[in-house]
Order: structure tokens, then C-alpha cells, then sequence
């Protein structure tokens, strides 16, 4: 006897990669969204090649994508080459807690961008929301001191929210947080596409 979970079951999976499809589909045609992916990734190679480096923050998923995009940078995507320096601020738990405890969760990674950030250098903060109020603390900050302030967010509420405080947005034409973080990734492994072939000559293809 059919069991009808499974069909339930099947329904959700092929629903979530259909709707995965259409998102991709509809981002590889948006003008706006490869304009601000090739204007982050011009600013992350200037910023690499003038010896700065990238900072970048999130909550939650966003955490685990800043973290995800610093091992890459400073390890590789696709080459063997030299390492580049990038730092996800989400990783130290003694920092992150005394922040926390002592000055209040709002202001866990604009501390570390204070201390860590010099002019010149590039904080990427991310927020499917748009809304969220540390990684807007430290894209202020960041501006504050003569970093270039990027941010990745959603849309179209968390660009209107984000779009103030960024010298450069990279907004996904969603509201589904599962489907922005999809595409912040994708954007975030062309940047580091760029960085490698415009600082190392190659491209892993």
C-alpha cells in the first residue's frame, strides 16, 4: 500500500528545487545584481592587491556565509596560489561573548571592526533581512573609519534599510531567506572568481 507521506514527502523536495530553479534563473537575468557582484568584486581585488583585506559578518546562515566566504579567500575557490587575508568576525567566541556581556549584542562586530578594520579595507555585513542591528552598527563604523562598506540583504525591505549605510549593495529580488542566502553564495564564489584571476592570472574554469 502507497504510504501518502511520501508523496507529501516528494512534493516538498521537488517544490524547494523548482523554486531554487526559478530563483537562479531570474538572478542570472537581473543587470542590477551582476552590476553590484562585479562592483564588490572590483573592490575586494583593489583592496587585496593594495595589501587590506575583507571583514565580513552575519547572523545565523549569514554567519555560516561569512565564514564560508573568508576560508575562501584566504585559502582558494578554485586555484592553488598565495593565501589573501580575510576575517569572518562570527568565530570568536570570547570576543563575541565579552562584547555581548560587557557593551550589548548590537555591538559585537562593530567592536571587532573598530579594532580590526584600517582604511582601505572592505566589510562585507550580511542580513537577509536587511534589518539587523549589528551588522548595521558595523557598517557604520566601517564608513566612520574609510572602509568600503558592503552589504548583502534581500528585497526589497531590506534594501530600503540597508541601501543607506552601503557604498556598495548586492540585494537579491527575493523575501525567501533560504533563496537569498542560495544566491548570496553563488555571488560571493564570483567575486572570489574575480579576485583569483584578476590577482593570480588563472581561473579554475
Amino acid at each position: 500500500m502507497a504510504d501518502p507521506r511520501q508523496d507529501v514527502i516528494q512534493n516538498i523536495i521537488a517544490d524547494h528545487l523548482q523554486r531554487s530553479l526559478a530563483m537562479m534563473d531570474r538572478a542570472a537575468k537581473e543587470p542590477e545584481l551582476a552590476n553590484a557582484i562585479r562592483a564588490v568584486a572590483d573592490c575586494a581585488v583593489t583592496a587585496l592587491r593594495n595589501g587590506n583585506k575583507l571583514l565580513l559578518a552575519g547572523n545565523g546562515g549569514s554567519a555560516a556565509d561569512a565564514q564560508h566566504i573568508a576560508a575562501e579567500i584566504v585559502v582558494r575557490l578554485k586555484i592553488n596560489r598565495a593565501a589573501l587575508p580575510a576575517i569572518a568576525l562570527t568565530t570568536d567566541t570570547s570576543i563575541l561573548t565579552a562584547v555581548g556581556n560587557d557593551l550589548g549584542f548590537e555591538q559585537v562586530f562593530e567592536r571587532q571592526v573598530r579594532g580590526l578594520g584600517r582604511k582601505g579595507d572592505v566589510f562585507i555585513g550580511i542580513s537577509t533581512s536587511g534589518r539587523s542591528p549589528n551588522v548595521h552598527a558595523a557598517l557604520r563604523a566601517a564608513r566612520e573609519i574609510g572602509l568600503i562598506a558592503v552589504g548583502f540583504t534581500g528585497a526589497p525591505n531590506g534594501a530600503a534599510a540597508m541601501r543607506p549605510l552601503c557604498d556598495h549593495l548586492l540585494a537579491v529580488p527575493s523575501d525567501d531567506t533560504a533563496l537569498i542566502q542560495q544566491i548570496h553564495i553563488v555571488a560571493a564564489h564570483a567575486i572570489c572568481d574575480v579576485v583569483e584571476r584578476e590577482l593570480f592570472g588563472q581561473s579554475g574554469g
